[in-house]
């Protein structure tokens, strides 16, 4: 005998919008400074809240006399606390102009003062993600 139950299909995903220059500024905006591609997407709240937390982070790792990494092809975990800093954008930038965080680490507060700041960039990479799939309609 065979199953006379029906076979639910799922629902199709609802296709995503094509790309437009909002798909490219906002990734670009948020970069420059933290929350500002969703602030620019009229996301207040989010923005807000993105803008307070990596520039918090960030600016603690300078005050606890964090290290910030420059471009180089050394070490390789040179390189990735290049990539974790460098997502931080416009403040890692203003940073290397204004010579900031250059000394070496001499004690653990120093240590962590540089985590605070790689983990700053890297959670502003998560938020330009956010606001490029806010941007492209697969994200409300």
């Amino acid at each position: 005998m065979a199953n006379s139950t029906p076979v639910k299909t799922r629902p199709a995903a609802e296709p995503a919008r094509p790309a437009s220059m909002m798909a490219v500024i906002a990734p670009a905006a948020g970069w420059l400074l933290p929350g500002a591609g969703h602030i620019i997407q009229k996301r207040w709240i989010r923005g807000l809240l993105l803008l307070v937390s990596i520039g918090s982070l960030f600016v603690l790792g300078l005050m606890m006399q964090g290290h910030i990494y420059k471009p180089n092809g050394g070490d390789i975990l040179d390189i990735l606390g290049f990539i974790g800093d460098l997502g931080a954008g416009g403040m890692y930038i203003t940073t290397l102009a204004m010579n900031w965080g250059q000394g070496a680490i001499a004690f653990a507060i120093a240590d962590y003062g540089t985590k605070f700041m790689i983990v700053a960039g890297l959670l502003n990479f998560i938020a330009m993600a956010d606001a490029y799939h806010i941007a492209i309609g697969k994200k409300r």
